[in-house]
């Protein structure tokens, strides 16, 4: 089903050279999709975020002391922290489902080299980062199987271009999956940017990008909202379908 038209949009709270972003992705024709227990949410700390949703009505559940839960549209769960936004990138940590915390942390940690910032045996939940000022991983185990479902993304991180050959390297050695081994990827007219695609333990994605040439790449663009807007206000699928009497495919 993911054969036609889509379209990507990178949203965050400032350019992808220092801060956490969201790539959105839409194909066109898919009405919806199976989320499965891979992601389990982004925690976000920002009491402007809090009080926007309660200005649009938007469903909050307190699920801790200062800590909200809602969902975006499709489901995607989202946790506001009814604090001061951080300064550097109101993104906390993202947090995904593994079947066994240890076997992830050696992953992520032993492997990619991330630092541990905190570890719960009790809670069966760790937290892990590049660095101090950067969005956190939290690895979160579930008790049983990930299954991804049909909706499921990746992670990306940017490094400098000469860490790239060293990266699949260590896969190699360690067998680990390698979903795509280091490859050149053209833009037209824009920057032609190197990556390599690992696979966790649990198939969790994880993309190393070039930085380089990935900084030229994602430069912010002064018209991303007015082009979004655009972009929606075009997109007819749904009235085309209901007119042809047809439903869009679930995936």
């Amino acid at each position: 089903p993911y054969d036609g038209k889509w379209s990507k949009t990178m949203v965050g709270y400032g350019p992808e050279d220092n801060h956490f972003v969201a790539e959105l992705t839409y194909n066109y024709g898919i009405g919806e999709y199976r989320l499965g227990n891979d992601f389990l949410g982004i925690t976000l700390v920002s009491s402007q975020a809090v009080s926007n949703a309660r200005k649009m009505g938007w469903p909050l559940k307190e699920v801790t002391s200062g800590v909200f839960e809602t969902e975006a549209p499709g489901g995607y769960k989202f946790y506001l922290e009814d604090k001061e936004q951080l300064k550097q990138d109101p993104v906390w940590k993202v947090t995904l489902g593994v079947s066994n915390l240890q076997k992830s942390v050696s992953y992520w940690s032993g492997l990619l080299g991330m630092k541990i910032y905190e570890k719960d045996e009790e809670k069966q939940r760790a937290l892990l980062g590049y660095a101090d000022d950067q969005c956190k991983l939290e690895l979160r185990a579930l008790g049983g199987a990930v299954d991804h479902g049909t909706a499921f993304g990746r992670i990306a991180f940017s490094c400098a271009k000469e860490e790239l050959p060293s990266i699949e390297a260590l896969m190699e050695k360690e067998n680990q999956k390698i979903l795509t081994p280091l490859v050149s990827l053209d833009t037209p007219g824009k920057a032609t940017v190197q990556v390599v695609i690992l696979a966790d333990p649990d198939g969790h994605e994880v993309c190393f990008v070039g930085d380089e040439a990935f900084r030229e790449l994602s430069q912010v663009d002064p018209d991303g909202d007015k082009l979004l807007d655009d972009a929606m206000a075009a997109d007819s699928s749904d009235k085309w379908f209901a007119e042809h009497n047809m439903k869009k495919v679930s995936a």
